[in-house]
């Protein structure tokens, strides 16, 4: 956690060039609207108006959940397991989708129950899933710090192997019963407004869903002031890795990008533990999750897509790449005004 004082803000001068690049375009001035934004960060995050994202994957963080057990889902935890599998495999959605996006996928074992050894699954595991929030915390402080710091390594880890953009995904039955929590109590808003069906609850399950949340949260008490104990006391293990994420982005400076709900949470406790930290993140969708939105508005972020997803996995993340590499076709174009009988826009 001592890694969190290396980080320090983009490089505001790439920031300038890059939009004074993307001015000498010929087109109208800032229409390409939020992707434009993007590439001025990107180059802030490289520290050059010149960049490449060409070499980019998904760190899914798969990890089980002990309230589980308290019916809020609709399939049991083995699913985490067999999905997990799937990614290490290259069979499973975010794999799917990250191929068309030209990525890889890295599933990461950060604590799913029960003893696995498969090919491809990173074995980061700190525990066979977390307590039942519903009965006590989920996991202990220094659980909770460890967490945070496999997301950070992983980061370290794939910047060495020249990876120069990470989407944060993630697996775990539950986690968004544990995420709406944790939006409820960083909102500051009852569980009925930050709590939605998940993979697929009927009327009756969402009502217990709701329940066990508020029952959690009155239980263990987190203090909406710290993060790590939000996270210990409501959180789960694939959130502490994906916090960790955003955080080594930070560090090792590196762009992670936002995929819904459950990244959303994870990318307002790295903000809360490193504000400066937002300044790596890059967001892809609004979730379809009632706090979705409430979450990117706390972060201060805008969506540049608006589909209704709530897949997870990093599967939404994954295409914002391909809007990436249209937005950069075009900045790194010579069809500049200099070279065109026509007169520059300007800002009115």
């Amino acid at each position: 956690m001592d890694r969190i004082k290396l980080i320090v803000p983009a490089d505001r001068e790439a920031e300038g060039r890059a939009s004074e690049k993307w001015n000498s375009i010929a087109k109208p001035l800032h229409s390409l609207g939020l992707l434009e934004d993007m590439v001025i960060k990107l180059a802030g995050i490289f520290g050059s108006e010149s960049f490449s994202i060409d070499k980019r994957c998904a760190a899914a963080m798969c990890a089980d959940n002990g309230v589980v057990c308290e019916g809020v889902t609709q399939t049991d935890s083995s699913v985490t397991a067999i999905v997990a599998r799937a990614m290490a495999e290259g069979s499973s959605n975010i794999n799917l989708m990250a191929k068309a996006a030209g990525a890889e996928v890295f599933p990461v074992n950060i604590g799913i129950n029960g003893s696995l050894d498969i090919p491809g699954l990173f074995d980061r595991k700190i525990a066979d899933g977390t307590g039942n929030i519903a009965n006590g915390p989920a996991m202990t402080r220094e659980q909770a710090e460890k967490s945070v710091c496999v997301g950070i390594d992983m980061v370290r880890d794939l910047k060495d192997k020249g990876y120069n953009i990470i989407v944060t995904g993630e697996m775990g039955i539950g986690n968004t019963t544990t995420s709406s929590a944790i939006a409820s109590v960083l909102l500051g808003l009852p569980p009925e407004e930050t709590t939605g069906r998940g993979a697929g609850l009927d009327s009756e399950g969402i009502k217990r869903k709701i329940a066990v949340i508020g029952r959690s949260i009155e239980i263990n008490k987190p203090d909406p002031n710290d993060p790590i104990d939000v996270l210990s006391k409501v959180g789960g293990f694939d959130i502490g890795g994906i916090t960790g994420l955003f955080l080594g982005g930070a560090i090792y400076r590196i762009p992670i990008v936002m995929d819904g709900f459950i990244s959303a949470v994870s990318a307002a406790l790295a903000a809360l533990i490193c504000p400066v930290s937002k300044e790596y993140m890059l967001c892809s969708h609004v979730s379809k999750e009632p706090a979705g939105r409430k979450m990117l508005e706390f972060l201060g972020f805008e969506p540049p897509i608006t589909a209704g997803l709530c897949l997870g996995e990093g599967t939404g993340g994954v295409l914002l790449l391909p809007m990436l590499d249209a937005a950069l076709a075009v900045y790194n174009s010579a069809h500049l005004f200099d070279n065109l009988p026509m007169e520059k826009y300007k800002e009115l």
